[in-house]
């Protein structure tokens, strides 16, 4: 009898929005600052034209969410048409995240008011930094993010209070004169629709949303919705009512084209919009200290939301190159886990190609024309796939607006396309690779091997359930080599015990597609270690039981089977990771020790330690009520 489970949905509406908004508030941190660098005192026209295409964005993606409860992100729904078309989709969509790697880093160092020259060489220390942390799946690194975001939730509402005061002076200055001629107007909008960015992590969360998805989703998306447009227009309201840029008539875009550098103040509201609201807001009300001091404190928030934001995009793209490597539309070497269940190769090659990028442009109005390719590409191309795929049930009504969404869209990813070059060539390089890699292998592809008739490890697996009697006690194994489980199966035949083994293939990732988990049935590593365990049992007459388990925490999975299988003893193998590793991506032995029921005993032994018969077991706590070793059964 094989188990093999996975865990329940969990994700609520809150907490889903609360991701959702570390994804898509981010944008405003440099949206509104470039908004009135390109079009000046016409940009509040610009916020709120790209407000109502985030509501008709918002809207597509609730039934988008719907029609794919298992996860429904570019890659998955445009597979279902054209897996081509996943492919185009999903480079888009890693496009994206490269540069959101690129100028939330970059961005973070301006808000923490870093010096122009220490800007790079310390955006290439953070990218790796983040890179370390999660090569070993660092968990907290999660709970900070959602911390940081409600912090920044905070801050963005105290400062929307504080700067009130300017709204009045901004709507003044509004005027439909300011617009510049229909073709360079257009042009311009098509810059600013990178405030999407982050919509399509909602449509990667259905597989972890709580039921019914459909409607966890619409609470989820709507409120976040709301909440980016309404401050979008207010900030940016506020922001042209400032008095040192009330008098901007022409934008500071085209009165410093020429220039290499604008000037610093310049510079300063078009990447730090959110901290020179802060700074002018509070002095407004507590004077000049009390001002600074507020925008410092601000500007901190808003630079940890910016790393955040950071590393959320790296594993982001490592979960759709693990996907792409599952499918073997690129390398099967970016599904390599290491021991924190991180795959590794992908990880280094997500880090790789940021660091490559932030190598040649760290100008943030340069890296928001590369951002925008991506970010709208692959939206229109989820949103285009649903509405050409028959099979999903959809309403007349909601198909037509999805076409009108979708095509709209269309027309502002070829602007881009045409009018930007250097975005044109960033995209078009990055599908084409990735493209080249996939026809290469598909050109060289080995054919998979005959089937064997020999029986195979899985087999072993799949045998007869065990017959467990409910008076022998039960052993859980800590599953981890031939050593340990001949050990585990004398010890359970020495106290006639019935025998679990778990194997937890831990896999800590972002927006898994669905189908893409580790399965037993894929898992080599697995088969062999608990078809071992299978054979010495029967060879020994034990009963045994095999788990197989994906999840996130290999802790509260050894805890949890332990104690619903209502096993005595647990057999578990020394940790031989470093102290670092131990210190950073937690400690399973100890984290087990600490939360183990009283009535069950902890056996610890290295697992690359040779089996002795009869060996005596390493105790490190006992049963409060019996012994681990009890008599032999009689014979």
């Amino acid at each position: 009898m094989l188990v093999a489970e996975s865990r329940p949905r969990n994700l609520k509406w809150y907490h889903a929005g609360s991701l959702l908004f570390g994804d898509w508030g981010t944008s405003r941190l440099y949206v509104l600052g470039l908004s009135f660098f390109f079009a000046a005192h016409a940009s509040v026209v610009f916020l709120s034209a790209v407000g109502v295409l985030m509501i008709a964005v918002a809207w597509a993606y609730v039934v988008v969410c719907r029609c794919f409860p298992e996860g429904g992100g570019v890659y998955t729904a445009a597979r279902q048409i054209s897996p081509t078309a996943s492919v185009i989709g999903a480079t888009l969509l890693l496009c994206g995240y490269i540069i959101t790697v690129d100028i939330s880093v970059v961005e973070a160092l301006h808000y923490f008011g870093v010096r122009h020259d220490l800007v790079l060489p310390l955006s290439v220390a953070i990218i790796l930094a983040i890179a370390l942390v999660n090569w070993f799946g660092a968990r907290s690194a999660g709970r900070a993010a959602l911390f940081v975001a409600v912090g920044a939730g905070i801050a963005s509402a105290l400062i929307a209070l504080a700067v009130l005061p300017f709204v009045p002076r901004g709507w003044s200055t509004v005027s439909l004169d300011h617009l510049p001629p229909a073709a360079d107007a257009w042009v311009t909008f098509t810059r600013l629709c990178l405030a999407m960015a982050g919509v399509e992590a909602v449509a990667n969360m259905t597989g972890l949303m709580k039921p019914p998805v459909a409607r966890t989703a619409r609470r989820t998306i709507w409120p976040v919705a709301a909440e980016v447009v309404f401050f979008n227009l207010l900030f940016g309201l506020a922001l042209a009512g400032l008095p040192s840029l009330a008098p901007t008539v022409i934008p500071d875009a085209a009165t410093y084209a020429g220039a290499a550098t604008p000037p610093a103040d310049v510079i300063a509201y078009r990447d730090t919009a959110m901290k020179v609201l802060a700074i002018e807001g509070s002095q407004h009300w507590l004077g000049e200290v009390g001002g600074l001091a507020v925008g410092k404190v601000a500007a901190i928030i808003f630079g940890l939301l910016l790393l955040s934001a950071a590393n959320t995009a790296v594993m982001a793209m490592v979960s759709v190159l693990f996907a792409m490597g599952q499918d073997r539309e690129l390398p099967r070497a970016l599904t390599r886990l290491n021991y924190s269940g991180v795959p590794w190769v992908g990880l280094i090659a997500s880090c790789a190609v940021a660091l490559a990028v932030l190598a040649i442009e760290q100008d943030v109005a340069v890296l928001a024309r590369l951002y925008v390719i991506g970010v709208c590409g692959a939206v229109t191309t989820n949103i285009l796939s649903c509405a050409l795929n028959r099979a999903l049930a959809l309403r007349r009504l909601e198909r037509a607006g999805l076409w009108a969404v979708g095509g709209f869209l269309l027309a502002v990813t070829a602007t881009i396309v045409v009018s930007d070059g250097s975005a044109t060539l960033f995209a078009g390089s990055v599908v084409g690779s990735v493209l080249l890699i996939r026809a290469a292998l598909r050109a060289y592809r080995v054919p998979p091997p005959l089937p064997t008739p020999e029986m195979g490890w899985l087999e072993e697996l799949r045998q007869a359930p065990a017959v467990l009697d409910p008076a022998r006690p039960r052993i859980m194994l800590a599953a981890r080599g031939r050593s340990q489980s001949e050990f585990a199966v004398d010890l359970a035949h020495r106290r006639g015990a019935a025998l679990f083994a778990i194997y937890v293939r831990t896999l800590r990732l972002m927006d898994v597609v669905p189908g893409k988990v580790p399965r037993v049935e894929d898992d080599p590593d697995a088969q062999l270690v608990l078809g071992t365990t299978a054979i010495l049992a029967r060879q020994a007459g034990v009963p045994f039981v095999p788990i197989y388990v994906t999840s996130t925490d290999i802790t509260d999975e050894i805890l949890d089977y332990t104690v619903t299988y209502n096993c005595d003893t647990l057999i578990m193998g020394k940790s031989a990771r470093s102290f670092f590793s131990r210190t950073l991506g937690g400690d399973v032995v100890t984290r087990v020790t600490q939360h183990l029921p009283d009535n069950v005993s902890l056996i610890l032994r290295s697992p690359n330690a040779p089996f002795t018969p009869g060996e005596l077991p390493e105790v490190v706590r006992r049963q409060q009520e019996q012994p681990v070793e009890t008599p032999p059964p009689p014979t």
